[in-house]
């Protein structure tokens, strides 16, 4: 099996984009600027709108330029003739019994991909997707059973956290009673593949005059690619995830296959390098548990002599397996997981066993790829059966 890299996407046939005009969600606000300005703004003018813009795209939720009302009525259409301020388009939206809603998206050029939003007692959690696809390869990962299509670009990024904030109504935007505190890109992806582009939409996110989520309300998760996890600590600041999964090379080679060119030595020394760890923020490493595979005593304490030989601040997220037709693995009993967690929590390391979300609408951990793939198949058997009818 090939090691896990940064690839070149799978060509896919695609229609052409309706829209031609550049999108102004995802761009700095600078780049903003810049860009009224080349279409034929004078500077003092140009700065003017980018900041107006700006505070109506973030802070109101704004999705045309004709509910700008502190911009002049003749100069809205210009600016709509030239730009757009749009999300990515929702094709479906499901909600749980247990209340995780899942949406459907699709970008600008046809690509379809997925986005969780889990509401909680104390806290609301968007599970925001990376990519279109996914190259990793993991085993027991349905989303990494994907192709990898494409990169999603900044503003497909922070578009899902619009979106999500137009579903829940909490336009216009403020710090106080929001449902959406917490984000986490766990999502479709590797978002270290896409560092640039993720990178740029969470100083959207963060920013005070944007979307304004704090850092330390935010997490990503990378598997394990260990070049850019101080990258991500420098220029992000944000919360790190760790899919580790298993405690021996030859277990983590087997279900993670990016071990192979990143070992776990290696990416643990990266986790004990990481910038702003401490034990107020400590890292998480996420743990899913399979039946026979990696869910022994001796799986558990070996966790917990790696923990302390790194001297990491962390926390150990055990997920239950999520199965899905045709996958390699079965979960581990419950017994099994609550003696696996016993003895990370006897060593003085926290190890919750997370509840499973969502997994009648395949929006689980591990379970992204699901309701995409059905859809397509059921749109293009309903085109099948229409052309069948009209040639009878």
């Amino acid at each position: 099996m090939p090691i896990p890299g940064p690839v070149d996407p799978v060509p896919i046939p695609r229609p052409s984009p309706v829209e031609e005009r550049p999108n102004l969600v995802g761009r700095p606000r600078e780049e903003i600027r810049a860009m009224l300005e080349q279409a034929g703004l004078e500077p003092r003018q140009a700065k003017l709108r980018a900041k107006q813009i700006w505070h109506w795209t973030y802070n109101r939720g704004a999705t045309e330029f004709a509910e700008m009302t502190d911009i002049a009525k003749a100069q809205q259409p210009w600016l709509a003739e030239r730009f757009t301020i749009t999300r990515p388009e929702v094709v479906e939206a499901q909600v749980s019994t247990d209340g995780t809603r899942k949406w459907l998206l699709r970008t600008r050029d046809g690509h379809d991909f997925e986005m969780v939003f889990i509401p909680d007692a104390d806290r609301g959690t968007l599970c925001v997707s990376s990519q279109v696809g996914c190259t990793l390869n993991c085993r027991f990962c349905h989303t990494g059973t994907m192709r990898l299509v494409r990169n999603l670009e900044p503003n497909e990024i922070v578009g899902q956290v619009m979106l999500a904030r137009d579903a829940l109504g909490e336009w216009p935007s403020q710090p106080e009673g929001r449902m959406l505190t917490n984000i986490v890109m766990m999502g479709m992806g590797e978002p270290l593949y896409n560092f640039e582009h993720v990178r740029d939409a969470l100083k959207i996110v963060m920013d005070g005059d944007g979307l304004g989520l704090s850092k330390r309300r935010i997490t990503l998760s990378t598997s394990g690619v260990v070049p850019m996890m101080e990258r991500c600590g420098e220029e992000i600041g944000v919360n790190l995830a760790v899919s580790l999964h298993a405690v021996t090379k030859e277990i983590r080679d087997e279900i993670v296959p990016l071990n192979r060119k990143y070992g776990i030595e290696e990416l643990l020394q990266a986790c004990a390098n990481y910038p702003g760890a401490n034990n107020a923020r400590r890292i998480t490493f996420e743990y899913v548990m399979l039946k026979d595979k990696n869910d022994s005593d001796e799986h558990a304490r070996e966790l917990v002599r790696l923990i302390r030989h790194f001297r990491l601040p962390a926390k150990v997220n055990l997920i239950p397996f999520n199965p899905w037709d045709g996958a390699p693995y079965e979960c581990s009993t419950p017994e099994r997981v609550r003696a696996f967690s016993n003895i990370i929590f006897e060593a003085g390391i926290s190890a919750p066993v997370r509840t499973p979300r969502g997994r009648d609408i395949d929006a689980a951990c591990g379970q992204l790829k699901t309701a995409a793939e059905k859809r397509s198949r059921a749109e293009l058997d309903r085109q099948a059966e229409a052309k069948l009818a009209a040639i009878g």
